[in-house]
């Protein structure tokens, strides 16, 4: 398998794609679709609900067939070139927001209401049906849903087997991998489910994934006295908890409860506080990332190496925290892809 980098450029890094052509939903800024072009899939465009991701992914991807709108109006329609028809492999990461473990789980499910993504009222958690909806419809040869793994956890294992059984009656074998980006060479602990469901009448053997790529650790990628990036100054409510703040802490949770003189831990638990030998957990879309060893939130370039995403990477002016949150680390595609490619279509099936 080809060996990826986290330190990379679009300029350089995407080799001559093969024939193996991709496509993708809820493509966000466009993380999984770098992955597949780095693994030499030929990508040939997305279905996304946000006109800020929409605007992003245009500008880094110039795709040749692109969709502004509800995935659920795209399965609708009735004008699809040919060749997504012919795909040899369909991504798609619906928002995760009502799964997650952090979240308010089953609270939200079937509630619909105006969320961050697309700006638009809409129902989240059945966006993992219409996915396979869309599945049924294109019958790629392979296809694959990202997912937290709070989708197969708890009461939202209804989901995940309502998932597997759909996916079979349109005719796929599915297997489920629970996969953490920090085996892949991605300077980040971010745990997923995917799915990766292939067409039963191509014969393909079931799909092997395993990853043991060593850690990279935050002082490895760090933007040591931010070189390449302004400092980001602690806000003043972290600033008067900092010197609570113990070499081992994780968060600011605990530097809170000494500062207020409380025992019980509740306040600043996503002030997230990083050191040199830690591997950063998952990034999310907002929250506060701070560097102990330099007393200071992290800047953009901290967060673009977390995410393994390309130095050249055209953000748009929007938030790069926010769309690196949004997106799947490009070298945790690239591997998955590139073993797919290896397993699958450079064997024949």
């Amino acid at each position: 398998m080809r060996e990826f980098y986290w330190d990379w450029t679009k300029k350089d890094g995407y080799p001559n794609p093969s024939n193996l052509t991709a496509f993708g939903t809820f493509v966000c800024g466009g993380g999984s679709t770098m992955g597949y072009k780095l693994a030499g899939y030929k990508h040939l465009g997305g279905v996304e609900i946000d006109p800020r991701m929409a605007q992003i992914y245009r500008t880094n991807h110039n795709p040749k067939h692109f969709y502004l709108e509800d995935i659920r109006l795209f399965n609708k329609r009735t004008d699809l070139p040919e060749e997504l028809y012919n795909l040899d492999l369909l991504d798609g990461s619906p928002p995760c927001t009502t799964f997650s473990l952090c979240g308010k789980r089953e609270a939200g499910w079937g509630v619909k209401k105006r969320f961050a993504e697309g700006q638009t009222e809409q129902v989240l958690d059945d966006l993992v049906f219409v996915y396979c909806d869309t599945v049924r419809k294109l019958q790629p040869k392979v296809a694959i849903l990202e997912n937290v793994p709070g989708l197969v956890a708890g009461k939202a294992k209804y989901y995940a087997i309502r998932i597997v059984e759909m996916l079979n009656d349109a005719g796929y074998n599915v297997q489920i991998f629970l996969l953490n980006s920090a085996t892949m060479g991605v300077p980040q602990a971010r745990e997923r489910v995917f799915f990766v469901a292939r067409r039963e009448n191509l014969n393909f053997p079931p799909l092997s994934l395993e990853f043991n790529k060593p850690p990279i650790r935050f002082g490895e990628i760090a933007d040591k006295g931010c070189l390449t990036g302004q400092p980001k100054p602690l806000w003043p409510s972290v600033a008067a908890r900092w010197p609570y703040v113990g070499p081992n802490d994780q968060n600011l949770k605990f530097a809170d409860a000494k500062y207020r003189g409380l025992k019980t831990y509740n306040a600043f638990f996503s002030t997230v506080i990083l050191h040199d030998n830690d591997v950063a957990g998952a990034l999310t879309s907002s929250g506060t990332s701070l560097y102990y060893n330099e007393v200071r939130n992290l800047n953009d370039t901290e967060y673009i190496r977390m995410s393994s995403f390309p130095r050249d990477f055209d953000f748009c002016g929007f938030d790069v925290r926010y769309v690196c949150g949004m997106s799947v680390p490009p070298l945790m595609t690239a591997s998955i892809a590139s073993e797919i490619r290896k397993q699958y279509f450079e064997k024949g099936g």
